[in-house]
């Protein structure tokens, strides 16, 4: 392993340091288990979603469940595995029967996300569902609006689609969510040959 690669997984074990013992909100005391983030620490993407599940709390694990399932279809679809991407969520600890998380608990728990997005550093964000959707645009407009587009904060380009979770109970969400997978596959392709370009 070369020192990049080091630095790499170093830095984004010292973006997660402390929240394996977090008790920051209410959740730290209702939890099995924290889920912090998996996957590829050099990923080109990387999906946020809202918060862990039953399934997520019970394993340490994101998208474990169905969700889980859905999400690993679309990304084969578009040529991707879960080792190609990393995912986290807004919270890292499960709200109780799945509520929506609170506005507290996003405050107290996002800025290790904002840590994870620095030490991964992926080209494009991918924001599923409203809650991640909103505090990564800083938005109050809802994702239905706003998903299908390619939006930019800082250096990162952002696409914006439905929780895989919404699909499972609306499946006329699916065919927006593989247009949107599409336009993840269209802006790693244009960033490939871009390399090729200049190499």
């Amino acid at each position: 392993m070369s020192e990049l690669d080091d630095s790499i997984y170093r830095s984004l074990d010292d973006a997660l340091s402390g929240v394996y013992e977090c008790h920051k909100c209410i959740l730290g005391d209702t939890r099995t288990n924290v889920v912090p983030g998996a996957g590829n620490p050099r990923a080109k993407v990387m999906f946020i979603g809202e918060a862990p599940g039953k399934n997520e709390d019970l394993q340490g694990k994101p998208f474990v469940g169905a969700a889980g399932n859905l999400l690993s279809q679309l990304l084969e679809r578009i040529g991707l595995k879960r080792e190609d991407i990393y995912i986290a969520n807004i919270l890292k600890c499960r709200p109780p029967r799945n509520r929506d998380p609170r506005p507290e608990e996003i405050e107290a728990c996002t800025p290790w996300l904002r840590e994870q997005i620095k030490a991964v550093h992926p080209t494009v964000l991918v924001t599923m569902g409203n809650f991640s959707t909103k505090f990564v645009l800083q938005t109050t407009t809802g994702i239905t609006r706003l998903r299908g587009q390619v939006r930019t904060t800082g250096p990162f380009r952002v696409i914006p689609t439905f929780h895989p979770a919404a699909a499972i109970y609306d499946r006329s969400k699916i065919s927006a969510l593989e247009a949107d997978f599409d336009l993840i596959r269209a802006l790693l392709d244009a960033d490939e040959r871009r390399e090729h370009e200049n190499m």
